[in-house]
């Protein structure tokens, strides 16, 4: 496998968090422009538009891309679609333009996630107030699981990570350890919904829990807003307004397992393949962005792509090697436990910044070559990128 010939060109990111007011839509459109912007292109130059629709989409999702062209008034598109791997379709869809690029289907794509799933807040009238159904009833929907309090993706999520502690002794403190290095870098961000609000230890410790071994703190952010990312070939970029930022490296795995059994993600293949095509090692990567959805699965994520052993994640995180000044800072603009929920466009988006040496009083000194995740599902599906300043 040779290393891709393409480049993200432009980058950009809407006001991020509690932003009402704007559809998902129409922080797509805003995304998307703000990144044509940062290239120096114009919205005629693009020839596709990638589309990740979040859960405010709705039915509409599907055709999320064309909902986008039709709002830019974009005409003679080559490459469209929406896609949903969950937070694995950044990734994804950044692969699916640079292979149509290098095949000659399209030259120039948007890659775009938006989402507003926050309301502004109304007066809660005492009728609005009360249940609108009972544990029974989510229990006799759910199944056998659900009848014994497994509700949703937080439930699943601690499952698995309740096991990896049972089985290697991975600590609350350890979890914690990430929440609290991700919010010291965050405090260097200042998109960050939690720059300026330090956290601690103890801090962590206090927050509430919301299903064990999960505190709130171990939870990404929910986000209104919008990021995109421009896509074209390496040689094209190169005359553009901003430094390329290459695709050295990207690869796919959707493992199908049982977490449960494996404790393993889709890192595991994806990260290899990704490493392979690049020409490169573990060793020569000098940042890391991964998806954070909780703390367990940057844990799991360092572990499958083989930072530390199996079982040995704990102790990593622990050292502080990922966190500010260590020697494989992770997810150096807080992530999505702190800095902003955009699915795989989140740590997607730190990796351009960090590449280009945007990152202010976060930038990492050594950022020529990092290494992005996405997951999505229950460790699912996975997606990998190697991204760098040079094309070689």
């Amino acid at each position: 496998m040779q290393p891709t010939k393409t480049a993200i060109a432009g980058l950009g990111i809407t006001d991020q968090g509690k932003v009402y007011g704007k559809s998902a839509v129409g922080f797509a459109v805003e995304a998307i422009r703000l990144a044509l912007e940062d290239a120096g292109l114009e919205t005629q130059d693009l020839d596709g538009v990638l589309v990740n629709p979040g859960l405010s989409w709705g039915l509409s999702g599907s055709m999320g891309s064309f909902a986008v062209q039709q709002a830019m008034g974009i005409t003679d598109l080559t490459l469209s679609a929406s896609v949903s791997l969950g937070g694995a379709s950044a990734g994804a869809m950044i692969m699916q333009a640079a292979l149509a690029i290098e095949a000659g289907m399209a030259s120039t794509v948007a890659c775009v996630f938006a989402d507003a799933p926050l309301k502004q807040p109304q007066p809660t009238s005492a009728s609005r107030k009360k249940s609108s159904g009972t544990a029974s009833a989510y229990a006799h929907a759910g199944g056998l699981e659900a009848a014994y309090g497994v509700f949703g993706v937080n439930g699943r999520y601690a499952l698995v990570a309740q096991r990896h502690m049972h089985e290697f002794g991975t600590t609350q403190d350890q979890l914690g350890a990430i929440a609290v290095s991700e919010r010291a870098f965050a405090q260097g961000n200042p998109a960050a919904q939690f720059c300026g609000k330090p956290l601690t230890m103890d801090d962590y410790h206090a927050s509430r829990w919301v299903t064990e071994p999960f505190h709130l703190l171990d939870c990404c952010l929910v986000s209104n807003g919008g990021v995109a990312v421009i896509v074209t070939s390496a040689e094209r970029a190169k005359d553009l307004r901003r430094l390329p930022v290459h695709v050295r490296g990207m690869a796919q795995a959707h493992p199908g397992g049982d977490p449960l059994e494996t404790l393993s993600s889709g890192a595991v293949q994806a990260g290899k393949a990704a490493l392979d095509m690049a020409d490169v090692g573990l060793d020569d990567i000098q940042f890391c962005e991964l998806y954070d959805c909780y703390t367990f699965t940057v844990l799991v994520t360092l572990e499958d792509y083989g930072f530390c052993k199996k079982g040995e994640g704990g102790a990593f995180v622990e050292s502080g090697r990922i966190g500010p000044g260590g020697d494989l800072p992770t997810n150096t603009g807080g992530g999505q436990l702190s800095s902003f929920y955009m699915w795989g466009m989140t740590p997607i988006s730190e990796a351009v910044i960090q590449i280009r040496g945007d990152g202010g009083e976060r930038q990492v000194r050594k950022h020529e070559l990092g290494l992005v995740s996405g997951n999505g599902g229950i460790l699912s599906t996975h997606s990998t990128l190697i991204v760098s300043t040079s094309a070689s």
